[in-house]
């Protein structure tokens, strides 16, 4: 699944060659994935042109003239440019910009989403208004305070969107990882210091995964076939059955909150 390091390669990607570019016509292959009206999303949308592309979480956002577009990739879905080739099966939203190129939406599980909202009020409207602070923004003390009352998996706390946002399975573990911090560990449980370091991990993972354009795993890689590298550093996700790099203990792949989990038990106490 696409997460914050993947999503902002993304942005950075579709910034550098469509920033400009006007709306001129939308097809729509897969209805479902349109969470408003789809003749009012084609008529506002239409005509508009893309003024800034940003990202907040894992949501891709469309600043336009007068709206705002967000667009979860949810598990697998990528952005391509074309200009007229023919289109594949998974292709399910084609925007035709102008300079005849088109940007189309490509998603084989059919899971993400777009919504469309007012520039005057979209970050207090569904789905960024259920967003909770990244990690490079969130108040340590305000974060604290929230996993000390909860008795449940730590894991589980930071894959909550709503308490903090951008982080999925595979950050999370490389999170854990470098904070030395089991995945099972109750929210009740872990001291200020710990949940300091928690934000400090997240923050160093997420930057380095930023800066080596995320990670290229399974079905995951990013529009135009730019391939992250951040793979290429992972300490314990994937990794079941090797070493651990810092203490040599065989990394195991437990389950918490129905994910899989990876843990070197010797580092995470």
């Amino acid at each position: 699944m696409p997460e914050l390091p993947e999503v902002e390669t993304v942005r950075r990607i579709l910034s550098n060659q469509l920033i400009g570019l006007v709306i001129e016509d939308i097809d729509v292959y897969y209805e479902k994935m349109i969470h408003e009206d789809l003749d009012l999303f084609k008529s506002k949308l239409i005509g508009q042109k893309i003024q800034k592309i940003d990202r907040i979480g894992k949501y891709l956002i469309f600043i336009l003239d007068h709206d705002a577009l967000i667009i979860h990739l949810r598990m697998e879905g990528k952005f391509y440019i074309n200009k007229k080739e023919p289109k594949s099966k998974h292709e399910h939203v084609i925007f035709h910009l102008s300079n005849d190129i088109e940007l189309r939406y490509h998603d084989t599980r059919k899971f993400g989403t777009m919504h469309l909202r007012s520039l005057k009020d979209y970050l207090n409207t569904y789905p960024l208004s259920t967003c909770g602070l990244e990690p490079f923004t969130i108040d340590k003390d305000w974060f604290y305070q929230k996993i000390n009352k909860k008795n449940v998996a730590i894991k589980s706390i930071l894959l909550d969107q709503r308490i903090i946002s951008g982080l999925g399975n595979i950050y999370v573990d490389e999170t854990l990882f470098d904070a030395k911090i089991h995945p099972e560990r109750k929210g009740i449980t872990i001291k200020k210091n710990e949940s300091d370091q928690l934000i400090d991990s997240a923050i160093k993972v997420l930057n380095e995964a930023v800066n080596l354009g995320g990670s290229t795993i399974r079905s995951y890689t990013a529009s135009l076939g730019v391939t992250g590298f951040f793979q290429l550093k992972l300490m314990v996700h994937t990794k079941v059955n090797q070493p651990c790099q810092i203490c040599g203990t065989t990394i195991k792949k437990i389950r918490v909150g129905g994910r899989g989990t990876y843990v070197c038990e010797t580092c995470q106490k």
